[in-house]
């Protein structure tokens, strides 16, 4: 290439083109001021501010069954709330510190709801107290925080769709049958329970459609259903939406494969069961007690045992109410919420996280 004589132009003339010679010349000048301090850009994206929690009152309170108690929140100065969709779930602060996760049972898509939000919560006396103290101390105009409504349980509204509830489990799938019906979906629902008196919203589910809803009880039908006796409901190529205790679900999941049905998505009341676990040991704090944690259990029940102040919510890892400090000891992280930074500087989620046999994770605690 002759540097000293330039090529041609672009009309043939034996001279450097003067487009491009005064471009080469913008360039010059404004590419090294990129790097200047008024136009720098840093590439790191910034951190978000962290959104404010929601201020909430509750404004009513009605009992759906002898043990589910179903609350009405707003805002206090009677402003909108958040939208949401079926499925979503409120994590609610307690006066007493506990933070709990609910699901929205009201109708995201009615006007005269678009203030509220409405959850519904059995009282269980061996829990971990926030069921009870919900029932105890949760009345018209108590004050709340809560974060903005999260959705793990989306509702896809594929055209045919079978809803199978355990119990309590009815409250995020309540939403789902009133947006099939409005869709016209070809849509069942099943809710199970102990008797027709435990189940909460039978008469709101028989007012959406007597001939799609089966209410299905224990007492009157001898006995826990089998996961084929659940999906024998479902429309060829239905997909399942299922919500309830462990092992309704382990039993759906089980017969999915010989049922009509061609999907599930599913959402647990408490943690998965524990697969692939082996015996370890957690020490609390360098000097403290060291504590076993058997095959079959979680190392969060573990330690509640020796500390059972330490905070926890919704046992599967996704909502870091658990998280401790990790001082010593090789984890396996089994959580779906810290990032790779987050654990390598420590951080630990002991409802689902393990070691291998025979180590010890040293804990601050």
């Amino acid at each position: 290439m002759d540097l000293l004589n330039p090529p041609p132009d672009l009309y043939g003339r034996p001279r450097a083109d003067t487009f491009m010679r005064r471009l080469t010349a913008f360039g010059d000048r404004y590419s090294p001021a990129l790097g200047g301090p008024l136009l720098r850009r840093n590439p790191r994206r910034p951190l978000s501010r962290p959104t404010p929690p929601l201020q909430l009152v509750v404004t009513a309170r009605r009992q759906l069954t002898s043990d589910v108690a179903e609350l009405r929140l707003a805002d206090p100065s009677g402003g909108p709330l958040p939208s949401w969709q079926p499925g979503a779930h409120l994590r609610l602060a307690l006066p007493s510190g506990r933070e709990r996760h609910y699901s929205l049972s009201g109708d995201p898509a009615d006007p005269a709801e678009r203030g509220t939000y409405r959850i519904a919560v059995r009282r269980l006396p061996g829990g971990g107290g926030g069921s009870v103290e919900v029932h105890d101390t949760l009345h018209p105009g108590t004050r709340l925080t809560a974060r903005r409504p999260r959705n793990g349980f989306a509702f896809c509204a594929e055209p045919a769709v079978l809803l199978l509830a355990g119990g309590i489990g009815i409250t995020p799938l309540l939403p789902m049958a009133r947006e099939a019906q409005r869709h016209g979906l070809d849509w069942r629902l099943v809710h199970v329970g102990r008797s027709a008196v435990s189940l909460p919203y039978a008469d709101e589910l028989r007012a959406l459609d007597p001939h799609r809803v089966v209410l299905r009880t224990d007492d009157e039908h001898g006995g826990v259903p089998t996961g084929a006796e659940l999906l024998a409901h479902a429309p060829r190529g239905a997909a399942v939406y299922c919500c309830g205790p462990a092992p309704m679900l382990a039993a759906v999941q089980r017969a999915l494969a010989g049922s009509p049905a061609a999907a599930l998505h599913f959402e647990r009341f408490g943690a998965a069961p524990i697969t692939g676990g082996e015996p370890f040991a957690v020490r609390l704090g360098a000097d403290g007690p060291t504590l076993d944690v058997p095959a079959d259990r979680s190392a969060l029940d573990v330690l509640r045992e020796a500390r059972p102040d330490l905070p926890y919510s919704c046992h599967q890892g996704f909502c870091g109410t658990c998280e401790v400090r990790l001082l010593a000891g090789a984890p396996d992280h089994r959580d779906r919420r810290l990032t790779p930074e987050q654990r390598a500087a420590g951080a630990l989620l002991p409802c689902v996280s393990r070691a291998a046999e025979g180590e010890t994770l040293v804990l601050d605690l």
